[in-house]
């Protein structure tokens, strides 16, 4: 009898080759799936805001509720603590696709990281997009006022809150400067969302707004990265402080420098190509690489996409190119926001649990010093006619950049539970309270203009 010793060795390779395609094809039902979901719930949500003059992207953020951890469950997250079990999703593939319940939790977890990879795209496109919108003389011309803005908007926050928590509540300093820090951060991608909607993107103040949101990001990662090594070494590494604080200063102004430089060269050849999507292609291929030199110099890539987006506004191709970027940006950027919204967990508003009464109580003073120390920061401008309620009601959603100094707080053990819990309604609080609330200072102001100059 002819045994083939081949046939033996490869059965076991070419098995688990069998399983990795079936997995994969099990990831892909996932993900489309999980599209399916972002896009119903960010179009039902959007188009119920617009049709009660609220924006869109409101409705975006409550979609994502609505599908996420908080209520449905389509669209969960394992950073959350979420199981295979706890996704909707995957119970429908169990039940429609065969899938098992051993590979279940692998496709989850694939799945979520493939749904999260696509939604920080859909923020770098974003930023691109609202690069492309701006002004970069314009940005340059309010560079002063955004930097008061934006210093007045970590400093307040952050002092006040740090205080108030080791003074009134009696909190550990470290847990209470990390709680601070949280405090400090703005979402650019969601009020420059707004300010796009409500067409105030291109205005004094919608330059100060997102001039000071780029700083506060700079700002941010910097009080983050100095936080998170208080809290694992109990000291700050000041070489790390000033590497970040250079990086950030050489990338911004050289990233402009190099890019006044380089895009007539990007025209000349894009006007050369005869191919289609020439201008697109090439214009986020540039964006991509600016937000990848970004993130590996430990900033934010997308500080990189806004930093391309402005430079290539200052071409002949900005009509063009915001023209093409719309589409891309219609299937990316709601990705980013349900996905915000999905990862909200609104279990950390019941007070039946007894760990979420001191979280309560703390997220009180924390949404009061949230709101007021970014609103004083458009009183500190003295420009005639600024409105200065707007610049400081712009500064106020923390959106995801607050829930990342939460999550590394938490993931670091120098949160307590209730702590943490103050920390994400806060951060909830802001972010669905600053979209309307936007659109209102600015147009009230307006509003009363125009009624006093009517004629009787």
């Amino acid at each position: 009898m002819n045994f083939d010793l081949s046939l033996f060795l490869t059965f076991p390779i070419a098995a688990a080759t069998e399983t990795a395609a079936e997995e994969s094809t099990f990831v892909l039902a996932g993900v489309l799936l999980s599209l399916v979901a972002v896009y119903a719930a960010s179009k039902i949500g959007g188009e119920l805001c617009a049709r009660i003059n609220l924006p869109p992207v409101l409705g975006e953020l409550v979609g994502g509720v609505i599908i996420g951890i908080s209520a449905l469950h389509l669209l969960v997250f394992p950073a959350s603590g979420a199981a295979a079990g706890d996704s909707l999703i995957i119970r429908i593939m169990e039940a429609t696709a065969n899938l098992s319940p051993e590979a279940a939790q692998s496709v989850f977890a694939t799945q979520s990281e493939v749904i999260s990879l696509l939604a920080e795209l859909g923020v770098i496109i974003l930023l691109f997009e609202i690069g492309l919108e701006s002004d970069l003389a314009e940005l340059i011309r309010v560079g002063p006022q955004a930097a008061v803005v934006a210093t007045v908007g970590v400093v307040a926050p952050f002092a006040a809150g740090t205080a108030g928590l080791i003074f009134l509540f009696h909190i550990a300093p470290i847990p209470a400067i990390f709680a601070g820090a949280a405090l400090t951060a703005t979402s650019i991608g969601i009020t420059a969302k707004v300010l796009a909607e409500i067409g105030q993107l291109s205005s004094t103040e919608g330059q100060i707004i997102i001039g000071a949101a780029v700083l506060d990001d700079i700002l941010g990662i910097i009080v983050l990265a100095v936080v998170a090594s208080l809290s694992k070494t109990g000291e700050i590494e000041i070489t790390n402080v000033i590497y970040l604080i250079i990086s950030a200063a050489v990338f911004l102004v050289g990233a402009i420098l190099l890019g006044r430089l380089i895009s007539p060269l990007w025209v000349g050849l894009v006007n050369s190509m005869k191919t289609r999507g020439k201008l697109l292609l090439t214009a986020l291929c540039f964006a991509f690489i600016l937000a990848y030199i970004a993130a590996v110099i430990h900033l934010e890539a997308i500080l990189g996409a806004f930093a391309a987006g402005l430079i290539l506004a200052e071409t002949d191709k900005r009509r063009e190119l915001e023209e093409q970027v719309v589409p891309v940006a219609d299937i990316f950027v709601p990705l980013f926001f349900v996905c915000v919204g999905a990862k909200t967990d609104l279990s950390v508003l019941n007070p039946a649990i007894p760990s979420n009464r001191e979280g309560l109580i703390i997220a009180l003073f924390l949404i009061g010093v949230a709101i007021v120390g970014k609103v004083i920061t458009g009183f500190t401008l003295w420009q005639p006619g600024l409105k200065k309620l707007a610049v400081g009601v712009g500064m106020i959603p923390r959106g995801e950049v607050g829930l990342v100094f939460a999550g590394v707080g938490s993931a670091s053990g120098a949160l307590s539970e209730s702590t943490n819990a103050a920390i994400i309604m806060m951060v909830i609080f802001t972010t669905f309270l600053a979209p309307p609330l936007l659109r209102v200072v600015f147009k009230e102001p307006a509003t009363a203009v125009e009624s006093a100059s009517s004629p009787d």
